[in-house]
């Protein structure tokens, strides 16, 4: 394969945003692994990203994030398939019911734990070691953080700790890869239209204790923005971003 021809992996590529970056990802010129745990959803999504973009490389590979053994595979399938690593889109994840904090059992926390913030742990180590060894060196990291990052919904304690975490390894990722020439940043998203926002229509509850309809955007200004991140030289770094509905009930108080 030539040094020219840039691959990623995109995890949770099979709906939502992943699979919509992936697309944005192929139509940019990357070569790109779709990983998640439906075979179907994946093929699907490469199929629609190989008839949107002509002559675009993809490789399915179910994957289930809170497996060390299946990363594992999804990596090595990986390098043995193209040879080098440029990009991880550490995108999948779940949420847990919404339950009062007291009432949230021990293995709905840990599904949260093991896939948001384990998952995303084990393909970041995965891809430097890819990264720092291959020539030309080096390659990007973008995490998934979401508005949940920085602001709790009511009733979801794991998803939320886990997205503020996943700032803390961003961080240390950004620090950690230097010396490889690995850049780190995270996209915080918030109501991005998919099958997950589905349920903001019908209303959702507040800090107030009102439940209200929450306003949406397109998911395609996430991946237009994932896709811009993707697209910078390794010396520059988009850090922290954040893409989300304009009217959504974020910034202020109440």
């Amino acid at each position: 394969m030539a040094s020219s021809e840039k691959v990623a992996i995109v995890t949770g590529a099979g709906s939502g945003v992943g699979r919509h970056s992936a697309l944005a990802l192929l139509q940019d010129g990357f070569s790109v692994v779709l990983a998640g745990r439906r075979k179907d959803a994946l093929e699907t999504a490469a199929a629609e990203g190989k008839a949107k973009s002509p002559g675009s490389k993809t490789l399915v590979v179910p994957t289930d994030v809170s497996d060390p053994e299946s990363i594992r595979a999804l990596f090595a399938q990986t390098k043995q398939v193209f040879g080098r690593l440029d990009l991880l889109f550490n995108n999948a994840g779940i949420g847990a019911p919404p339950v009062p904090l007291e009432d949230l059992p021990f293995e709905k926390w840990k599904a949260v734990v093991d896939t948001n913030l384990t998952g995303s742990f084990l393909c970041t180590q995965e891809a430097i070691r890819i990264m720092k060894s291959q020539q030309p060196r080096g390659g990007r990291i973008i995490n998934n953080g979401s508005i949940s990052a920085h602001a709790p919904r009511p009733f979801s304690v794991a998803y939320t700790s886990t997205k503020h975490a996943i700032t803390g390894l961003t961080k240390s990722t950004s620090l950690d890869g230097r010396k490889y020439d690995i850049a780190c940043g995270q996209i915080d998203i918030g109501n991005a239209a998919t099958e997950m926002t589905a349920r903001m229509a019908k209303g959702v509850p507040q800090a107030n204790g009102t439940v209200e309809v929450e306003p949406t955007m397109d998911v395609q200004n996430v991946a237009r923005a994932v896709a811009y991140m993707a697209s910078l030289p390794l010396d520059a770094n988009v850090q922290f971003l954040t893409v989300m509905a304009t009217k959504m009930p974020f910034v202020g108080r109440g």
